[in-house]
Parts: structure tokens; sequence; C-alpha cells
């Protein structure tokens, strides 16, 4: 088999082990993400507690970075302090290396039965739930596969001459192979993914074990890149604990690269192999990094949230140019203004995202502070649709194509649905946060779980919708008008078991009756100004009539 056959079996099979892992991790976060999220909340007071919920969520979600975002919006709501939040992700960081452990033993005979059985659940059923649990189960049939595979197309390699060479240079330039894995991890966006594949290797012999160990501290410095470049967007308190496990990620790999290099300890107390050595090394550095992170954290997140905060004036003045991205010499060439507005729509969404979250959120814990942080969002909102609306109007129409006019009416009917997406938030939603915290109401348990069902189904659709936006992609069109089929049904059914509670006479259900109808009537419209932002893609198709899908040909 010639080189270039073996490279591409191989690209395949890394390509399906990344592709098998965002798939359990959209799965998990769809059908359990709000779950999982309320959990975390209530445990992250205690440093222990924090530890194990972080190790917990990174398992399920198969993936560090995932917590570490999520914890970091915690910190920015003011839900958790930042040190108790770092704490969590160094748990998340272990979590992971615990994930790597298992998925290193030899599960070969769950991958015909995952996917037969994720297949049939998926195939079997509309309950979104189950859905998801179906598309976990294949993921990790696939996950598995795709080890098999990394092992099968790596096989050739042991014949070749020149991987020899390559890996001996990089046995002797500790250094090298450091960065060159950090850079991979961040390409990859996985830390597991990578590691999985220095392991593959190393159980063909490929790797030894001493790079291999040294190619692990380079992906945990990579997964701690992920976070923190993936949260260069968001609010300086929200950025401080990313930033914080990339300082204590990074630091802790450097240190034990330095140890590698100079003292050269024996691997041999960490399994008999190579690929076990590689495994328990990298879990080994991160319970040493939980270990020397507890007392530390307090340290590194104060001295990172002062780096932020020296820099927010600038970087606030730079957020606050709406019309950063709508250049104005562009305006004579109607593709790359428009463009230029979809850039700018794009910060529009992330905004109105924020905002989704944050309000159930204080629906659960209002607190004033954040209550004025959400208003100031819209404020936010009506100034970049005001800016766009004024970019596009002086777009030259004369030098605009019909696809063009088309294109800018679309932006411009999406900008203003997200512009009252944004104002029922706050005028509607955020009224209703502060009636529930001036007369201290609460929600039964389960009126809440029923909104916050209603809310993650809002809050998935908002994804969808922006997704079309961008992309224009049929298929999640049609989804999203679908979705909106199933959000009607479910608003139906939650307005029913609400008026069931009333009839029981449930004391809580009474005093919070129109706060409840009121939220759903309010989430609904939401979604109902989400799903129309498909409209003009499933028009241009010929697949809508009325306000229903067609039948696809």
């Amino acid at each position: 088999m010639s080189g270039s056959v073996v490279l591409i079996h191989l690209a395949g099979a890394v390509a399906l082990l990344l592709w098998a892992t965002r798939m359990v991790r959209t799965g998990v976060e769809r059908a359990y993400g709000d779950v999982l999220r309320r959990k975390l909340r209530g445990t992250l007071k205690n440093p222990l507690a924090a530890t194990g919920a972080g190790a917990g969520l990174a398992i399920a979600f198969q993936s560090s970075t995932a917590v570490a975002l999520l914890v970091g919006s915690f910190v920015g709501s003011g839900i958790v302090g930042a040190a108790a939040g770092l704490i969590a992700v160094l748990g998340a960081d272990l979590g992971s290396a615990f994930v790597v452990k298992l998925l290193s033993f030899d599960l070969s005979l769950l991958v015909p039965v995952a996917i037969f059985c994720g297949t049939a659940i998926f195939l079997a059923t509309e309950r979104r739930a189950w859905r998801q649990f179906g598309r976990i189960l294949v993921g990790v049939g696939l996950l598995l596969l795709s080890l098999q595979l990394i092992g099968s197309a790596s096989e050739p390699l042991r014949e070749s001459r020149i991987l020899p060479v390559v890996i001996n240079y990089l046995s002797g330039d500790a250094v090298t192979a450091f960065l060159i894995a950090a850079v991979m991890t961040w390409l990859f966006h996985s830390s597991v993914a990578f590691i999985l594949l220095v392991v593959a290797l190393a159980a063909r012999g490929l790797i030894p074990a001493e790079l291999g160990v040294v190619m692990v501290l380079g992906a945990n410095l990579g997964g701690g890149l992920i976070a923190a470049m993936l949260s260069r967007t968001m609010p300086p308190p929200s950025r401080t604990v990313p930033f914080g496990n990339l300082v204590v990620r990074g630091l802790g790999a450097l240190v034990a690269l330095a140890a590698l290099v100079w003292f050269a300890p024996s691997l041999g107390r960490l399994g008999s192999t190579a690929p076990l050595q590689i495994v328990h090394a990298h879990i080994a550095f991160n319970v040493a990094l939980v270990i020397a992170g507890m007392p530390l954290a307090g340290l590194v997140t104060r001295a990172i949230d002062r780096a932020l905060n020296a820099s927010a004036t600038t970087a606030a003045t730079l957020e606050d140019r709406e019309a950063s991205a709508l250049d104005p010499d562009a305006l004579n060439a109607p593709s790359r203004a428009l463009a230029n507005v979809t850039r700018a729509v794009v910060g529009v969404c992330e905004t109105v995202e924020v905002m989704l979250k944050n309000i159930m959120e204080l629906y659960e814990e209002p607190d004033r502070a954040r209550m004025d942080a959400l208003a100031a969002l819209d404020d936010r909102v009506d100034r970049k649709h005001a800016a766009i609306k004024l970019y596009l109007a002086r777009i030259a129409p004369e030098q605009m194509s019909e696809e063009d006019v088309h294109r800018t009416r679309e932006l411009l009917d999406a900008c203003v649905r997200l512009e009252q997406v944004g104002d029922i938030v706050t005028r509607n939603m955020l009224a209703h946060v502060k009636k529930k915290l001036d007369r201290g109401l609460t929600f039964t348990p389960e009126g809440w779980r029923e909104l916050s069902n209603l809310h993650a189904s809002v809050l998935n659709n908002a994804r969808l919708a922006f997704n079309v936006l961008i992309s224009r992609d049929i298929a999640t069109a049609q989804e999203l008008v679908r979705e909106k089929d199933r959000m009607r049904n479910l608003e139906r059914d939650t307005s029913q078991r609400h008026f069931e509670r009333l009839r029981e006479g449930a004391k809580k259900s009474l005093e919070t009756s129109s706060l409840h109808l009121d939220t759903i009537r309010d989430l609904k419209q939401i979604n109902s100004l989400l799903a129309s932002i498909a409209y003009p893609v499933l028009e241009e198709h010929g697949l809508l009539r009325g306000t229903r899908l067609a039948a696809a040909e």
C-alpha cells in the first residue's frame, strides 16, 4: 500500500473520530444539557463537589472545553465565584482524562451493539429525548469504530522508512514535539480525540512512551487554548475561568515538560505498555493540577480578572463600535457589503443568544444587577439593528443583482425579527422576573420543569435559525419549521397541565399562574419569530406553501 493511500485511510479514520466525538457531545447537550447545567450550578460552591461535578460533566459531554465555557458563563452571570469555577474546570480536565482511559480498553464488541441500538432507537420514535439518546449511542459506536480504523490504517506505517526518522527527531527534540501536539490539539478542537490518536499509534509501536507523554503534555496546553480562544467574544468576567484554566494547564505542562527533559524519570511505574503509560501519565498530570489548583485558584483568577479588566476599556470601545464590520468603502461592491452585513448580523445573533440564555437563569435566581445588564444588551441590539439598516440603505442599488436584492431583504427581515426577540425578552420576560422578585413568588417543581423544557427547545431553535441565516441550508430550514409545529404541541400540553394543577388547587400554581402563562406565550412568540427566518430559504426552493412545509419531491 502506497504512502498516500495510508495517509488517506488514516485521515478518514481521524475525521470519523472527530465527528463521533462531536456527535456524542451535541447529543448529550441537546438531551440533557439543561438538567446538567442545573445540577452543576448547585454543586459549584464546594471545592470537592465542584471538582466531582466538573469531572462528571466532562465525561458526559466528552469535552472539558464545553464545561469551561459553561462554567465561565456562570461566573460571568454572578452565579458562582471565579475560583470555584476554575476548580470545577480543572475537575473537568481530569474527567476528560478518565474518558481517554475508558476508551483505551478493548470495547470492540460494543461497536455493532451501540450502532444498531442507537439507530433503532433513533428511527423508532419521534420523541426528542429518545432520538438524542439514540444519537449518543451511534456516536459512541462510531467513536470506538474510528479507533479500530486508526489502528488498521496505521499498521502499514511500521514498514515506513521515513516515520522512524521523524519519530527519532521528535524524541530528541521534546520542545518541538510539545508544540506540535499543542497545535494539533487546537486544530482538532478536542484534546480527547488527539490523545486517543497518540494512544492508538503507541499501541502499534509507532510512538514510544516517552514521546507520547511529551505529546500528552502539549495536548493539555492545546486543550486549554481551545476554550480560551472560544471565549474571546464573551464578557471579561466570563473569560476569567477559561483563561485561568489555560494559565494553570499551560504552566503545569511546561513544568512537567522541564521535569521530563531534565530528570528523565522512568515510566515503568505508570504501566507495562506504552499506551498504559501514556494514559496514566495524562491522568496523573491532571490529578496533580487539581491538587495544586485548589489552593492557587483564587490567586490565579484574581490575577486574570485584573488583566482582563485592565484591557476592558479598550475592548469595550472596540465592541461598542457596532459599525466596525460595516466598512463604508465596500458600499460600491454589493457582494462585499452584504458579506459585511452578514458578519454584523452574526454579532446580533450572538447577543440575542446570550439574552435568551440569561433570562431563564434570572427566572431561577433573580438579581437586579444582572437584570440591568440584560437590559443593556437589548440596547446594544437596537443600536446594531439601526446601524445595519442604515448601511443596507446606502448600498448602491444600481449595482445590485436580483440575488443581492433578495439577500438584502432577507438580512433586514432577520435583523428586525432579532430585535423583536430582544424586545420580548426585556420588555415582557424581564418584567415577569421583576414581578417574581418583588412578590417573592416561586414556581412549582412541575411548572418550572415545564418552562425549562420549553425554554430549552426555544434556545435550540434559536441556534438552528442562526445557522439557517448564515448557511441557508435547506435541511436545517425544514427542521426549524418542523420544530415550530412541535413547539406548538409542547406549548399546548404545558398550558393544559398548568390548568390541571389549577383545578387541583395547587397553591403555588395559583400564585404564579399569570407568570407561567405569560412566559409560555412569550416563548412561543419568540419561537415563531425565529422560525420565520427559515421562510425565505424554503420559499426560494418551493418548499413553502402558505405557512406550511410542502412535501419534498
